[in-house]
């Protein structure tokens, strides 16, 4: 099912606050992130990283339940609800790709608020030129006791070291990332309303190598993750909200309802009644008084 309806507008970029990975390839055009970020994810070890964060996001999802899910993100291709026992699906991407179903970006998401059941936010916050405003609109389009898993990148890890490093390069795909930790998440969150629940951390161990080495080095990794240790490259957060929407000033709230989409099922219009209308003989069958005037 593909969504439109002003989508393509926000996906070649909107004036404000919230402004997409389409506006952020570098002030003269150095780098394109999204295009980046894919073919990082490509390679081997993104790959492995990859299969890590689907297992992580798989035992998150078995107790999320619903009408609809969203996932929102910086690269195409990566669905992480496969195992989802919710059936509408949402993949949110700026640009069209293998199975992106909405183009928006993250931080103006053209659907009702309290809508979605499910959010996953695979990378969302690590390229976003303001994380908060894009958290805050994930917050507005959950449902109050709805799930939202949140997909980043660890700062503190070697993975984090290593990207500050090569991010000193204008051209590099880690000179347009954010870093949002942890406990800065956590805070924001809070902030929010929304409870976090549990959290993994994957790829604590860097894969070099190949061999022996290579093998010895998964075998750390998988130890590492099975005890949840700080030091993962990604984390996987995993909150519920606590409360409803945060509401918008009015007038923007009123430019911004003709191009949502609601989601959330209407009931049906209860049937009116039907009017009292006298006989011609004077009192209509079975109203009161019909016994008095026999």
């Amino acid at each position: 099912m593909q969504y439109h309806g002003g989508c393509e507008n926000r996906a070649q970029g909107l004036p404000g606050q919230a402004t997409g990975l389409a506006n952020r390839q570098g002030s003269g055009g150095h780098i394109d992130t999204l295009t980046e970020l894919e073919s990082w994810y490509a390679r081997e070890n993104g790959q492995y990283l990859l299969a890590s964060t689907r297992r992580a996001v798989d035992c998150a999802l078995d107790t999320a339940f619903g009408y609809h899910l969203l996932q929102t993100g910086c690269s195409r291709g990566h669905a992480l609800f496969a195992s989802s026992p919710i059936n509408h699906r949402i993949y949110a991407a700026e640009r069209p790709g293998p199975g992106v179903n909405l183009l928006a970006l993250a931080g103006e998401l053209p659907l009702e608020s309290d809508s979605i059941d499910t959010v996953i936010a695979h990378h969302t916050l690590d390229f976003a030129r303001n994380p908060h405003q894009v958290l805050r609109e994930i917050q507005r389009v959950l449902t109050p006791q709805g799930h939202l898993l949140i997909v980043g990148f660890n700062p503190h890890s070697l993975l984090g070291v290593n990207a500050r490093v090569r991010g000193l390069s204008r051209k590099s795909l880690w000179h347009q990332h954010t870093w949002v930790s942890e406990s800065r998440l956590t805070d924001w969150l809070r902030l929010l309303g929304c409870e976090v629940q549990d959290r993994s951390r994957i790829g604590v161990a860097p894969l070099l190598g190949g061999g022996t080495l290579r093998r010895w080095l998964t075998r750390l990794d998988d130890w590492g993750n099975r005890h949840n240790l700080p030091g993962g490259s990604i984390y996987v957060l995993h909150a519920i909200k606590q409360v409803s929407a945060l509401h918008r000033p009015r007038r923007q709230w009123q430019l911004r309802r003709e191009r949502l989409i609601s989601l959330v099922p209407k009931p049906a219009p209860a049937p009116a009644p039907t009017p009292y209308r006298p006989t011609r003989t004077g009192v209509a069958r079975g109203q009161p008084g019909d016994e008095g005037a026999a």
